[in-house]
């Protein structure tokens, strides 16, 4: 499954096209990053990679987007997700399916598995991460982050229609598309919750190819 990949960002938005079906060096498509000006003022900024995401999805034939999503409460996430939310309207008006994976997750997808890759994954962690899998040496964090982000999305979107099964799965991504939790003790003592992205259509994941209205 050959997928795009984003991490956005206004001053260093990475993004990176995938085949799943690829080995190695084969797998990275394309990748690259672009930054906008702080002279600019933010409308232009958004608009700007709104239209680059937008000649992205012209040029190369993808079947499926996944995104960073903004980590909000942090500094400067209205400013974030105002460019996810433009970021989303060329992959919305493409009717591409698309899957979000807030930082955290990325980084925890990057490890594969946690319980061998401990402790945080900083920049130069992420960078390392995708040299290992790709065999390719040059790599900027951005680029970096959003080769995880396609790497997963054609993952999950594989798990979602079948192609592979949950036992096919790392452990980083059985925890983050099919976790499950049951409360032990309190008053919500007995309740699961679904907490993977395989349960969330509609909030993690859109299938925006099903549509048929402008």
């Amino acid at each position: 499954m050959v997928v795009l990949g984003i991490d956005p960002s206004l001053t260093g938005l990475g993004w990176c096209v995938h085949d799943g079906r690829a080995l190695g060096k084969e797998r990275v498509v394309a990748k690259g990053r672009v930054g906008t000006p702080s002279t600019k003022n933010f409308v232009w900024r958004n608009r700007f990679l709104r239209d680059y995401i937008h000649q992205l999805l012209v040029d190369h034939p993808v079947e499926a987007v996944g995104s960073e999503s903004p980590p909000f409460g942090e500094s400067f996430s209205e400013g974030l997700y105002g460019l996810f939310v433009y970021v989303n309207e060329a992959i919305y008006l493409h009717r591409k399916d698309v899957v979000y994976f807030d930082p955290g997750r990325v980084k925890l997808l990057a490890k594969m598995d946690p319980g061998v890759r401990k402790g945080k994954m900083d920049k130069v962690d992420m960078v390392e991460a995708a040299k290992a899998e790709t065999g390719i040496k040059r790599w900027s964090h951005d680029e970096a982050d959003a080769y995880i982000v396609a790497r997963s999305t054609a993952r999950f979107w594989d798990l979602f229609h079948g192609r592979i099964m949950e036992d096919d799965l790392t452990p980083s991504e059985r925890q983050t598309f099919l976790a499950i939790h049951t409360f032990e003790r309190g008053k919500n003592k007995g309740k699961t919750v679904r907490k993977g992205i395989l349960y969330k259509e509609g909030d993690r994941f859109y299938r925006w190819s099903l549509l048929t209205e402008v």
